[in-house]
């Protein structure tokens, strides 16, 4: 196994080589799948030349912000690769989000260009005249009728040659900008290099997972999140491996289960969640669809319960390799490993990247103690966009502090214990809300739960939980004294709920994490 550092990549280094490599040897293999399109990494590299072509006929230059807003397809994976060919700074939109917060990130990140898919379009018009920097608006899918002033994607690419140099950026240019999925409140513009997608693909998606040319990858993740990026569009590619891409929402259980079904992926991206469903819908206990392509199975985004991770690898015979990941590190930096998993936990680090636990005073903490979790790699960010405070927090010299509580066990295993910001004390010791809600869902009639701190009548902070019950069972008094019985049977006795409140779902993200403070403003 070989760690790639940054310092091993040409000075003069374009992202765009994780595509173009494979043109020598592998130009008529199939590189991308989905219900709309099917191209070779010929065809893909084609498109994208002729769209960075038009995009630079549209005045985009180095360092540029083009903003992608659109479901995952062909157009989005050409389009991302398109604009950081010629040296502009691709910007992943997050689809799930209100108008108003679309604005507000094309004027955080002075987008010149919006490439949109025409479903979005029309949502985004009353709020065209507040952003002044945005010059032209490519919409995929077709114009609608009566457009004026707006470009179409197809006639666009059509209309330009396909041949482009590679702009000659260094590899420590910026080429992309996230903006966090909010599971912590509002979004922060995240901004990542060249250099750093191929360091993930390498000592991650190679090194640990073992992802390998003749794989086909599925995620549930779409694009716009990092986890999508790299699991489903640039690991793939950089070792020549297949994407499959569904434009259909994936909190539908059956439009994931018909695209594995129909494309036969090999790999599979999901987030807790997502499996939990799976494992509790209609349609896969009549076994209506089937799994057997799948080789190994990816879960990151939010701590993966011991109890979903035993309950899939008893259905379905497979693993799910956890880890954790951030926007800040761009992909995975502690994994568990294929041959080397220890359900609930998040693993061990990945090469390439050192973490430590601390105390609230910056010293480490013990074996077994709980502590803020920090990283240091060569792809980790260096700042958030338009944000100083925020940025001194969070990236304190080569660390980056997580946010996330985490313990260590001897045999070098880490565990979450929550987010920083979630972590309750109660009678004077500190309770983990990942592991009431693990013990919550290993109960046969819980789906999904979330746990926050309530104030009692005496202003002390006890666990309040919410729950999601399994198709089946109905709330009652009755469950609600059962749960709670569970978790003292499981856990030390402070630890339980001491309250239950059963709803439909919980508030999360687009990608699936929790929104804990939704639960707590509420």
């Amino acid at each position: 196994m070989s760690i790639l550092r940054a310092s091993q990549l040409p000075l003069e280094y374009n992202t765009v080589a994780i595509l173009e490599h494979n043109l020598p040897e592998r130009a008529n293999k199939v590189a991308l799948l989905s219900a709309e399109r099917e191209l070779t990494f010929q065809q893909v590299s084609d498109e994208v030349n002729r769209l960075g072509n038009a995009l630079k006929r549209l005045d985009v230059r180095f360092d540029d912000c083009v903003a992608i807003l659109a479901p995952d397809c062909a157009e989005w994976a050409v389009s991302y690769f398109a604009i950081m060919k010629i040296g502009a700074i691709a910007v992943c939109m997050n689809t799930l989000l209100k108008p108003h917060e679309h604005a507000y990130m094309l004027q955080d990140c002075r987008a010149h260009v919006l490439i949109v898919h025409r479903s979005l379009l029309a949502a985004l018009q009353p709020l065209r005249a507040q952003l002044p920097n945005l010059r032209h608006v490519v919409v995929i899918g077709g114009l609608p009728e009566g457009s004026t002033g707006d470009l179409d994607y197809a006639a666009l690419v059509a209309a330009e040659p396909a041949e482009l140099k590679a702009f000659p950026t260094h590899r420590e240019d910026f080429c992309a900008l996230n903006y966090s999925s909010g599971s912590t409140g509002d979004p922060k513009g995240i901004l990542h290099a060249h250099k750093d997608l191929p360091l993930c693909s390498q000592n991650w998606a190679v090194n640990v997972l073992g992802l390998r040319q003749d794989d086909r990858t599925f995620a549930t993740a779409k694009l716009f999140f990092t986890f999508g990026t790299g699991g489903n569009l640039v690991f793939p590619w950089y070792v020549g491996a297949s994407t499959v891409l569904m434009a259909e929402p994936s909190r539908i259980v059956e439009n994931v289960l018909g695209a594995i079904q129909r494309f036969r992926p090999t790999v599979i991206y999901n987030a807790p969640t997502g499996y939990a469903a799976i494992l509790a819908s209609e349609a896969y206990k009549k076994g209506a669809y089937d799994l057997s392509s799948v080789r190994l199975c990816v879960s990151a985004g939010e701590s993966l319960p011991a109890a979903v991770w035993h309950g899939w690898k008893d259905h379905t015979g497979l693993d799910i390799v956890d880890g954790i990941g951030s926007t800040e590190a761009w992909h995975i930096f502690i994994s568990n490993r294929p041959d080397d998993i220890r359900p609930g936990s998040s693993g061990k680090p990945v090469p390439g990247y050192e973490v430590k636990i601390v105390d609230e005073h910056g010293a480490e903490v013990l074996p077994g103690e709980v502590g803020n979790l920090l990283v240091k790699g060569e792809s980790t960010a260096l700042f958030y966009l338009h944000q100083a405070e925020k940025s001194r927090r969070t990236f304190q010299g080569e660390w980056m502090v997580t946010g996330d509580k985490y313990m260590v066990d001897p045999e070098g295993y880490y565990w979450h214990a929550g987010r920083s910001d979630d972590m309750l004390k109660v009678g004077g010791i500190w309770v983990s809300p990942v592991e009431v809600e693990g013990t919550l869902v290993s109960h046969p009639a819980v789906l999904e739960a979330a746990v926050i701190g309530k104030r009692d009548a005496s202003d002390l902070i006890k666990p309040l939980a919410y729950v999601v019950l399994k198709d089946g069972y109905t709330a009652s008094d009755l469950l609600k004294t059962e749960l709670t019985d569970y978790c003292r049977e499981k856990m030390a006795d402070y630890k339980r709920p001491r309250s239950i409140e059963f709803v439909r779902e919980l508030p999360k993200t687009a990608t699936g994490k929790v929104q804990r403070y939704r639960l707590r403003e509420a």
